[in-house]
């Protein structure tokens, strides 16, 4: 997928997403467990606030009688009942700094409520303050429990009340159970919106992208959609360096053409020249001025197809470009009784100019019908979404494999080729260089040579 990228690879949309759904995430989850803590503590005050307002019942109606103790009847049912999960306790601190327990609720029956070790040591120092702790029940039950220091008649007293905290454990749990689920719905939904967010935040980007595959096809001469405003200016420089880079283009195009013409009418002075004046010297100038002349020809060739592949791309049809070159050798050769068996898709186009790929086909078709005895078979097909494979195999005495190189390489070096030797060869190779392909010399089925040439493709 475009938007995240692949994996190893830097991509702006993936470090986007994954800083924004990492910030969510983990704000979602410190907000999750601050919700749980604050639930409980409010839930540890409720019960608190209960415990408090117990033992103030019991502070107010206490009464001391002869240094003993008594407790008010209080109404309270489940204090009433064993082990019922609400205890209440008065004690007396003891001088070694522990409690001894005066009253007790029906509810703890012959147990006592533990207290903090710490407890008479800390009414010392703050008598006026509660203290609310965790402890155990008796049936091992946890218990939230609360402890105040008073003074009865001049008594020191401690109140102790607690209440069993399993219900509030299990609203707790609960709670982040269900705090869990709908965060992480949440969650699930703030990753979806981070993505459509950056997958429509970066879309400039990816259109950017595809108007400048569009230029590179041939299919554009410059970026026109209108972008956001940081990316006008890329937008820009982009359509400046293509105007500069065609300015160029045309004006090393203009400079190869006035020396290929300026070239052109010395040797052709030349052969005149030569040809008026017969003779062995004669017959040297008007060789080296031929060859001057097919070398200039060359490389004039090579240089206007360079220029084409570096400006702006054509779309040429494959398959009407065969079937002219196919019917044109088929008359030519007639004599030889040469049969083209052709072979390509309407839809396969060459990303380059008409007459590029009219030299190439046809050095490749003509060179099979010269060699080739009686058949010659023309394939082109896609290897790639950009590119294709042209091939031309003849019935002929092929090539041996060590003279292959030589013959394609002896072609650019028109001096040591005999005619028709290499010369129609090194154009095939030098055009399909210069469009980014090769030229490739094999064995054919039919058991001649096989040319396989690969060419860029123009988007259907």
């Amino acid at each position: 997928m475009k938007l995240l990228g692949a994996l190893g690879r830097p991509s702006l949309a993936r470090r986007l997403v994954l800083l924004a759904v990492g910030w969510s995430l983990a704000a979602l989850v410190v907000s999750a467990a601050v919700l749980a803590l604050l639930f409980q503590q409010a839930a540890l005050q409720r019960v608190d606030q209960t415990l408090g307002e117990l033992i103030d019942n019991l502070l107010s109606n206490s009464t001391v009688d002869r240094g003993q103790v008594f407790a008010p009847a209080l109404t309270d049912e489940r204090a009433l009942r064993a082990f019922s999960g609400r205890y209440w306790t008065i004690a007396a601190p003891t001088a070694d700094g522990k409690v001894r327990p005066l009253v007790r609720s029906y509810s703890l029956f012959d147990s006592v409520l533990p207290t903090p070790p710490d407890l008479v040591a800390h009414f010392k120092a703050n008598p006026g303050k509660p203290v609310a702790y965790d402890t155990r029940g008796p049936l091992d039950e946890p218990l939230r429990a609360r402890a105040v220091y008073a003074e009865l008649q001049g008594v020191p007293v401690i109140f102790l009340a607690a209440e069993e905290r399993s219900t509030i454990n299990r609203a707790v749990r609960n709670f982040i159970a269900w705090t869990a689920g709908a965060f992480a719905l949440l969650g699930a939904g703030l990753v979806a919106a981070i993505i459509i967010q950056v997958r429509v935040g970066l879309r400039p980007v990816y259109d950017l992208q595809r108007e400048v595959a569009a230029v590179r096809r041939g299919k554009a001469e410059r970026l026109q959609e209108a972008y956001p405003t940081e990316l006008t200016p890329l937008a820009d420089e982009l359509n400046a360096l293509l105007a500069h880079n065609q300015e160029v283009v045309e004006r090393q195009r203009t400079h190869v053409g006035n020396l290929a013409h300026a070239l052109k009418t010395p040797i052709s002075v030349m052969l005149t020249e030569a040809g008026q004046r017969p003779g062995p010297l004669a017959e040297v100038v008007s060789r080296q001025a031929e060859t001057m002349r097919q070398q200039v020809d060359h490389h004039l060739r090579r240089a206007r197809a360079a220029a084409r592949t570096q400006g702006q791309g054509e779309r040429t049809s494959v398959a009407e470009i065969l079937d002219e070159l196919a019917r044109t050798l088929e008359r030519i050769f007639r004599d030889k009784g040469i049969e083209i068996d052709w072979d390509a898709a309407d839809d396969l186009f060459f990303l380059g100019e008409r007459q590029d790929l009219l030299e190439i086909a046809g050095n490749a078709m003509e060179n099979a019908c010269k060699w080739g005895k009686s058949r010659v078979r023309v394939r082109a097909a896609a290897t790639a979404p950009d590119r294709f494979r042209l091939t031309v195999e003849d019935d002929g005495p092929g090539l041996p494999p060590d003279r292959r190189d030589e013959v394609v390489r002896r072609g650019a070096r028109l001096d040591e080729n005999a005619p028709g030797s290499g010369l129609g060869l090194s154009i095939i190779d030098e055009l399909a260089r210069a469009y980014g392909g090769a030229l490739k010399l094999d064995d054919s089925a039919l058991g001649g040579l096989r040319l396989e040439i690969d060419l860029p493709q123009a988007a259907a």
